[in-house]
């Protein structure tokens, strides 16, 4: 292994061992611990390391220098030691499927028990390895915090909804209802399951909860139905072919607000494309919902630095100033 490789390990090894003694890796809410994609660490552009608790995952974007990865564990042995991880594993996202292994495991880890992510006391079901996505989106945290602040006793609508986290943490925060609009079938029953997993949490138990299967784009008559919604979500992919483009289809969102909102609704636009600036969704807003308000954009989660702030998850907290206009009236 080059000389390079040594330093680039001592650099996230010391990285490692300043989150530990943060006293990070001692609670049990899942984060990012190391973010090499925002081009902040040259050298580990290609890397990222998340915890959920008590595993500490890796993820390659790219194949690193042969020995790295196993130099690296042997490197962060005394480190697992002295925290509450019980192991290490690594997803290959360069290769086809994205494979995983793990590099480490302790005597008393119990995978299937220990495949959550956590945040306070909600536990979200997911997946490491074999696909791109655990299930649960750690650089979304600033929106579920919004979402804690906005959802008490409100009706609220979570369109592209995947495994349904911002469902579970508005029920949480005492929302009175909760619709969650998906196209996959299979992203929404996880959903489901993460509800269930959080039934002990007497207001989740007790908040009215829907799941609809649905293309929103062809959808509308049915996502209106059951609104008008005080707190809405929009967080769409940026490109998924079939489904949804946010160069083009955004605008299609935007002009359905005023037969979905109430008046004074709060409304969070969520924007995962890096080649769209914030001017895209300002320009929307003015042409197509000239009734909304920018109330501010939320400041990234500081796990995720970037050199580039357009680069990142934008998120927007607009309010709707203007007047339900039900269709059926």
């Amino acid at each position: 292994m080059s000389a390079h490789s040594e330093t680039l390990i001592a650099q996230l090894e010391e990285h490692l061992q300043g989150k530990l003694e943060q006293g990070l890796l001692r609670s049990t809410d899942s984060r990012r611990l190391f973010h090499g994609r925002g081009q902040c660490y040259p050298g580990l552009e290609w890397l990222v390391i998340d915890y959920y608790a008590p595993v500490l995952w890796l993820t390659c974007f790219s194949e690193p220098e042969e020995g790295f990865l196993v130099n690296l564990c042997d490197r962060l042995k005394g480190f697992i030691e002295a925290s509450e991880v019980q192991a290490l594993g690594v997803s290959y996202r360069f290769q086809q499927g994205a494979p995983s292994e793990w590099l480490y495991t302790s005597s008393e880890f119990d995978v299937e028990g220990s495949m959550f992510a956590r945040r306070g006391e909600l536990k979200f079901h997911i997946q490491l390895g074999g696909r791109q996505n655990s299930g649960f989106f750690l650089d979304m945290e600033p929106g579920r915090c919004w979402m804690e602040q906005q959802a008490k006793g409100r009706k609220v609508l979570n369109l592209f909804s995947y495994t349904c986290a911002f469902s579970v943490v508005a029920a949480a925060a005492g929302a009175a209802e909760v619709v969650n609009v998906d196209m996959a079938r299979g992203a929404l029953k996880q959903g489901q399951k993460n509800h269930q997993l959080n039934t002990d949490v007497a207001e989740v138990a007790h908040c009215k909860t829907r799941f609809l299967a649905e293309n929103i784009l062809k959808s509308w008559g049915r996502i209106r139905r059951p609104g008008p919604y005080g707190v809405l979500v929009f967080d769409p992919p940026s490109f998924q072919r079939g489904s949804f483009v946010a160069k083009q289809d955004y605008t299609k969102l935007i002009r359905r607000i005023p037969q979905l909102a109430e008046q004074g609704a709060d409304i969070l636009l969520c924007l995962n494309a890096p080649e769209l600036g914030e001017e895209f969704i300002a320009g929307l807003i003015a042409e197509e919902c000239p009734d909304c308000v920018l109330v501010g954009r939320l400041e990234p989660s500081k796990d995720f630095p970037d050199q580039n702030k357009d680069q990142q998850l934008k998120l927007f907290h607009y309010r709707y100033n203007g007047e339900w206009q039900n269709p059926r009236s």
